[in-house]
């Protein structure tokens, strides 16, 4: 197998120098050279345990003949920045990881890479790393959590820092409690949030080992997985495919298949379209509508439905939902281990794989059809929808399958703020009305960074007397395991110039899932025709969007140059 960076080498004798002063030898410079980055670090769960799939990637490499090295390139967590400032850096990060990954890449004519990770951004920032430099790379996810008590999930957290805030509502052994068990293990957060849903489609598009989406982080299997990964990337590098040929525009709508069958994270509208980018292709946003208009919704999983992404897997996760879908599927495209996606389904059900862990589900109780329904059994199709009117003339995202269908169809009175904060903060102090319509603006890209809103959102859920009965509308994102009736990525955002600007306090919103909907149909309380509010907006715009406060560093440069949320939220 010839190694790609011969010539790199015959041109500076300390290039092999600095190599062999690391602790490689005068032979393992001749071998096949594979880039193993991950995004391990003490960042959170999903980070910490990388170094452990990192060491057995590198056994699978030294076992066909090539020589690894491990790069890192830590991650945030959207956890850990909740409700501060931090949050306004966590989708930035994607960009920032996609280049340093870009960087450690391009420094060495690498033969190969193999990229870790197991959470929101940094899967994303993998993928699009993986597509614009082009070289064979297999990702390798980092698995799901263990469940809460009770079947529970970290966000517990919704229910404990509402009653926090609230006199008397909750005690300090409570908070303790579960802060000793919110997150029992190492791994991405047990609901099928933005990181379980990343994970998920890095496999659907291809790009990771058949099955090893969502493996439970603390099983043997997904050391299995990263050996495996290791081994196959020589496969990969001797075949000479790469990423451009297994992202292709049909393993993309493959994926949106997956992700509109799973109930997949709104924030997948933002990272599939980014990635489609670097491969030089728009993903367009209404693309996700078309496909969720025919798709079976059949993941029984939280937030849209009852069961963890542990049982999830004990189901037959990906490939199970990809058997039952296989008549909607591009079943020619081709994958990570050199064969298309309908031959991996055939050697997976060789090898008994889709029954192997149905005693797992045993051990809960569960049976596959409460996990992962039937086609025929489906409650609805799809799982989001892309809403467009004169709020949202280019679009927005909701997730309805997490949505009650009382609020499918909701008309009522827009309760404006131009920070989430301060909502959240009239949600806590009970400022907000059942009917209302809280809008959140300035929170686009070029606004603050798009920040998710979940602790708004949570505030809202777990508050008896408005879950249910409130709507969000945001030109921010969400969490993927928001619940409720969150309308998010308006776009044009505020800070573009976006309607969504000129809304004001008392004006009368109307939105319908099913018919794709989202207006401003009254002005001040009285009810108006959408042309006639349409206009209003447009008067009102001549008075111009806030200012933005003063920005430095990274902040400035992604705020300032960030695209559309329906383009991918990535940088021009």
């Amino acid at each position: 197998m010839n190694q790609k960076s011969i010539k790199e080498r015959a041109l500076w004798a300390q290039f092999d120098a600095l190599e062999m002063g690391s602790g490689w030898d005068d032979t393992d410079i001749t071998k096949p050279q594979i880039m193993i980055e991950d995004v391990f670090g003490d960042s959170h769960p999903g980070s910490v345990h990388l170094n452990q799939l990192a060491e057995q990637a590198k056994f699978g490499v030294f076992e066909q003949g090539g020589f690894p090295a491990q790069y890192h390139a830590t991650d945030v967590c959207d956890g850990c920045a909740q409700g501060h400032d931090g949050m306004n850096m966590v989708l930035a990060s994607r960009e920032a990881i996609a280049n340093m990954v870009e960087v450690h890449a391009s420094a060495v004519p690498w033969d190969g890479m193999i990229l870790s990770s197991s959470c929101d951004k940094s899967i994303p920032a993998h993928l699009k790393a993986a597509a614009r430099m082009d070289i064979p790379t297999i990702f390798m996810p980092g698995g799901s959590m263990r469940p809460g008590p009770h079947m529970t999930t970290s966000l517990v957290a919704g229910d404990i820092s509402l009653r926090q805030k609230r006199k008397d509502a909750i005690t300090p052994q409570e908070v303790r409690d579960y802060k000793l068990t919110g997150c029992p293990s190492v791994g991405a957060c047990t609901f099928l949030g933005t990181a379980s849903t990343m994970q998920c489609m890095a496999e659907a598009i291809g790009l990771a080992l058949p099955g090893s989406a969502l493996v439970p982080a603390t099983m043997r299997d997904i050391l299995q997985y990263a050996r495996q990964a290791g081994r196959q990337i020589l496969n990969l590098v001797k075949l000479g495919i790469t990423p451009s040929q297994i992202m292709t525009p049909a393993a993309f709508r493959n994926a949106i298949i997956v992700h509109s069958a799973i109930g997949g994270s709104t924030n997948a509208t933002i990272h599939l379209p980014s990635i489609a980018r670097e491969l030089g292709y728009e993903l367009p946003i209404e693309l996700f509508d078309e496909i969720n208009h025919q798709v079976p919704h059949l993941g029984n999983i939280n937030p849209s439905g009852a069961q963890l992404t542990e049982s999830f897997w004990f189901a037959g996760g990906v490939p199970m939902v990809q058997l039952m879908l296989k008549d909607m599927l591009d079943l020619n495209v081709m994958t990570v281990t050199g064969k298309t996606l309908g031959e991996n389904l055939e050697d997976l059900e060789r090898d008994n794989w889709f029954n192997r862990n149905l005693g797992y589900l045993e051990n809960y109780g569960l049976t596959r059809d409460q996990v992962i329904f039937p086609v025929d059994k489906a409650p609805e199709k799809g799982s989001v929808a892309i809403l467009k009117g004169n709020i949202a003339p280019e679009g927005s995202v909701v997730k309805y399958s997490a949505c009650v269908e009382e609020q499918w169809k909701v008309t009522g009175n827009a309760r404006v703020f131009n920070h989430e904060e301060d909502a959240y903060a009239a949600v806590v102090s009970g400022q907000i009305n059942p009917g209302d319509i809280i809008v959140i603006r300035y929170e686009g890209p070029r606004g603050c960074g798009m920040p998710e809103m979940l602790m708004t959102t949570e505030g809202i859920v777990c508050d008896e007397r408005l879950n249910g009965k409130v709507a969000l509308i945001t030109d921010g994102r969400f969490s993927g395991a928001t619940r409720g009736a969150a309308i998010g990525h308006v776009s044009p955002e505020a800070a573009a110039g976006g309607p969504i600007a000129f809304i004001e306090e008392g004006d009368i919103i109307s939105y319908d899932i099913m018919e794709r909907t989202m207006n401003l149909t009254g002005i001040h309380g009285v009810p108006c025709t959408i042309e006639e509010a349409a206009k209003v907006l447009e008067e009102r715009s001549k008075a111009g969007i806030l200012p933005r406060e003063k920005r430095k560093g990274f902040y400035k440069l992604y705020t300032d140059h960030a695209v559309s949320a329906m383009k991918g939220a990535g940088l021009e």
